[in-house]
């Protein structure tokens, strides 16, 4: 029995990774715009892996993820990832640079494009971050002012990760009780 309490003790804390991400709502007030000053919009902001970038936009917007090549032409035909909902949600699940842009050619040279510096790595990240829900536009949290501070809308994902090499050892704690209790050693 005290194997069986010491089993489930370790359960506990092999499983019970913390997942801590937050959701940055792009050109704050102004969203995804060509108004929006997107350039200096990153700046100050400390964008991690499981980190949920909310984009809000218009019909005549689109946002489209792209390589640093297609970011820097504004070509967006062999974008990676296309979205055109209006209200978009994307996790960001890799460290280093990702890029956005509009699909609209001439929003993007006028300036409608967003890069990010990701921090952290993915085998340090939380596996599986959930997505974050879209939120109905005129419930959206929102800054008073447009400014170039850091602003978190909402920590999104609070929550319990399964995985990693506590699963492992887990398991290898588990046969071992098992056989352990089997064989009455």
């Amino acid at each position: 029995m005290a194997r069986l309490i010491l089993l489930c003790f370790l359960a506990l804390f092999c499983f019970a990774l913390p997942s801590h991400a937050a959701t940055y709502a792009v050109g704050d007030t102004s969203g995804w715009d060509i108004s929006t000053d997107l350039d200096s919009w990153p700046a100050g902001k400390r964008f991690n892996v499981g980190d949920v970038l909310l984009f809000q936009y218009s019909s005549s917007h689109s946002v489209n993820e792209v390589t640093k090549e297609s970011f820097e032409t504004c070509n967006t035909t062999n974008s990676l990832r296309t979205y055109s909902n209006g209200n978009t949600t994307v996790t960001l699940s890799n460290a280093g640079t990702s890029y956005f842009a509009c699909g609209n050619r001439l929003h993007c040279l006028g300036g409608m494009k967003l890069q990010v510096n990701v921090e952290g790595d993915k085998a340090s990240s939380p596996v599986g971050a959930p997505e974050a829900q879209p939120q109905p536009l005129d419930t959206t949290p929102r800054p008073s002012s447009k400014n170039n501070e850091p602003t978190t809308v909402s920590s999104s994902s609070d929550g319990f990760i399964n995985g990693g090499i506590g699963s492992l050892i887990l398991a290898i704690l588990f046969m071992a009780s098992t056989a352990l209790d089997v064989f009455h050693i």
